[in-house]
């Protein structure tokens, strides 16, 4: 994992599958994240879901890119997964579209954001909810996440050119977190991979109701609008998951 050098203390890790999980509560994430952005450390943090590990475990670029990332546990799958190998669930439920908002809510000076991902203006109508709700965040730049490898290098001169803080990743699994590792040290301030926030955000993609999230059901609310565009995600990428963390158990014992 990539730690900032001025941590006294990087958080403990659970490793399921080939991915290592943060050991964390929702106030230490934001902390970790909010030191990272003070202090201007070119540091990639993501979410791990059951569909993280799954993917992981095919793709070796991905294993190594989630490998140098700090990664906090995102759903009910990982919570499962924990118990059944290491006797107690995580902390609390860290999934991006919820902490993100709170950390913006944690700055305590002026910060500059710019947004990567979604389809094309999609970025910006997101930025401009957010900026509406948070009196320190500045939207410094805004691109979509349909680029080529080719024009990579653009956007990161455009990403230090925009003097950005902070720079949220929103391009889906493997290729954000593959992306934002990749670049981070170009980039040199922290990135945050979101998934599909952007969309929430600018109403896009409606989010479940409270009370389905308050269940941690959300995923099925997402299984009913996009049956199928999610039923392998979530029916058999769940049983796959539940099936390789039994083997792991079993096989280390």
């Amino acid at each position: 994992m990539l730690h900032s050098s001025v941590n006294a203390e990087a958080p403990a890790v659970r490793t399921i599958g080939p991915v290592e999980v943060a050991v964390i509560d929702e106030s230490g994430a934001i902390a970790e994240i909010v030191e990272a952005i003070e202090q201007a450390q070119p540091q990639v943090f993501g979410f791990c879901n059951a569909h993280t590990v799954n993917v992981a475990r095919k793709s070796a670029a991905f294993a190594e890119a989630l490998s140098r990332m700090t990664l906090f546990n995102d759903g009910i799958g990982l919570d499962l997964a924990s118990r059944l190998l290491f006797s107690a669930p995580f902390p609390a439920n860290l999934n991006g579209t919820d902490l993100t908002p709170r950390v913006l809510a944690s700055l305590n000076k002026p910060t500059n954001l710019f947004l990567l991902g979604s389809p094309p203006g999609i970025a910006a109508r997101a930025g401009a909810v957010f900026a509406a709700a948070y009196q320190n965040v500045r939207i410094t730049g805004t691109h979509d996440g349909f680029f080529d490898e080719a024009a990579s290098a653009a956007i990161v001169r455009q990403i230090r050119a925009s003097h950005a803080d902070l720079l949220l990743v929103a391009m889906g699994h493997p290729r954000q977190e593959i992306w934002a590792v990749r670049n981070a040290e170009q980039i040199g301030v922290p990135s945050l991979c979101v998934g599909a926030l952007l969309d929430f955000v600018a109403g896009e993609i409606p989010r479940a109701p409270g009370l389905i999230r308050s269940m941690r059901m959300e995923w099925a609310y997402r299984l009913a609008l996009e049956p199928r565009r999610m039923a392998a995600r979530y029916l058999v990428g769940n049983l796959t998951f539940l099936g390789a963390a039994l083997r792991q158990r079993f096989g280390r014992q």
